[in-house]
């Protein structure tokens, strides 16, 4: 009866571990997305990278730690403008 109960528990195990990683790809996909700068007509993908740039743009300018889609415009176009600025800041990529 007991090595019954450390099997089940083992797949009970397997099985929340293979569900978490699986839950968490997910978001690391739909983490990903695309934004138009219209000030520059064109796209940027906002992964990792494009987060690491916008958090740099929120220290230099003193700005409080806040999602970019709920930024006015204006502070948006701030950004595209100072991210283009910055574009061969390859340490910080």
């Amino acid at each position: 009866m007991h090595k019954n109960k450390s099997v089940s528990l083992g797949s009970l195990f397997l099985a929340v571990a293979f569900l978490f990683s699986t839950i968490t790809m997910g978001c690391a996909v739909r983490g990903s997305y695309r934004v138009y700068d219209p000030e520059y007509h064109d796209y940027h993908r906002w992964n990792h990278s494009e987060v690491v740039y916008y958090q740099r743009w929120e220290v230099e300018t003193h700005r409080r730690d806040e999602d970019f889609r709920r930024r006015s415009r204006d502070e948006q176009n701030e950004y595209w403008n100072w991210r283009h600025h910055h574009e061969g800041d390859r340490d910080h990529h």
